[in-house]
């Protein structure tokens, strides 16, 4: 069993950020320290378009036109960060062997999130969507190269954020008057988005997380908060793991109480029973916080959930050998 963050982290300090991953967790991961400006997970997934323009207006990102030439001074920022960022992980991992886990935001959640150059989201435009899923996927294949150049000893593992999918799933995104709501999404369409992406782990740590979605995309992870998993969520997480597709499991508190290890595997363990699923397939778990840790109180704090994790790996691993 290994352990690996979901991504955000609180602070704006990313060496000390880069050191604590690497030696925290067996997964380590690219931290995004949105607490910084341009360091939120739309910022830096606006970074990596490099076929498309935006600016930042005070409702968020909009999209602008095509092409580095028209960048904004925003999105210069922001790729002036993330490079900054990817020149720590170079420094810090120099030597690293293993794998390396870097986190952008999903097409369906940026296009709930982005405005088009004439207003409302780009999600109530087919085309304007897929332009803009297509731009992103480009991007991504761009910067998992650099990730690579700069690691060469790298296994580069992607992550694709989609807290927002199920809004669009469910129609519930709000239209920019706010008095109706953007169409609904259906199944194929979802996928057919997420199928432009290499394979993947697919993180949502919403309540009723789309997992066939994602399956049927070709991913080959899956990210959830456990606590939010509902009996029907857990049968597409039974399929999954039982399709050879790795659960990230999320089981502890981004705030609150930092749970003790036996408290905090629980859940897990009970419901990997009670559905009958092989124990050694437990044993495949990564195991994360519930989702990002950027509202965790302080730095110390998020560090200590991070430090947690191999401690509740010692437990799930007792208990799938039961």
């Amino acid at each position: 069993m290994t352990t690996t963050g979901l991504g955000s982290v609180p602070g704006d300090d990313i060496r000390e950020w880069m050191r604590a991953v690497l030696e925290l967790v067996d997964l380590p991961f690219l931290p995004e320290l949105p607490a910084r400006p341009y360091g939120d997970m739309i910022s830096r997934s606006i970074a990596v378009l490099t076929e498309l323009a935006a600016d930042l207006q005070p409702v968020g990102w909009r999209l602008t036109g095509g092409g580095d030439a028209r960048a904004s001074l925003d999105q210069r920022r922001a790729r002036a960060l993330l490079q900054e960022d990817l020149d720590v992980l170079e420094e810090y991992a120099n030597g690293y062997q293993g794998q390396l886990k870097v986190q952008v935001t999903g097409p369906w959640t940026l296009a709930a999130a982005v405005e088009r150059p004439r207003g409302d989201k780009v999600l109530a435009d087919h085309g304007a969507r897929r332009d803009l899923a297509q731009a992103l996927a480009y991007g991504v294949e761009q910067h998992l190269a650099d990730v690579r150049k700069r690691v060469p000893g790298a296994e580069v593992v992607l992550q694709l954020d989609e807290p927002g999918l199920p809004a669009v799933l469910a129609g519930a995104v709000p239209t920019a008057s706010g008095w109706s709501k953007h169409r609904s999404v259906d199944g194929p369409g979802a996928v057919e988005l997420l199928s432009l992406f290499p394979p993947s782990v697919v993180h949502c740590c919403a309540a009723r997380p789309p997992i066939e979605v994602f399956t049927k995309s070709g991913a080959n992870g899956i990210a959830v908060d456990v606590s939010l998993l509902n009996n029907a969520a857990w049968d597409q997480v039974a399929a999954a793991a039982e399709a050879g597709i790795k659960i990230y499991a999320g089981v502890v508190p981004t705030t609150g109480a930092i749970p003790r290890p036996e408290q905090a595997a629980r859940p897990l363990v009970r419901r990997w029973r009670e559905l009958g699923l092989d124990p050694e397939l437990l044993k495949q778990v990564v195991i994360t916080p519930a989702c990002g840790l950027a509202a965790a109180p302080s730095p110390a704090d998020a560090r200590a959930r991070l430090k947690l994790l191999r401690d509740i790996v010692d437990v799930v691993g007792e208990a799938a050998s039961e």
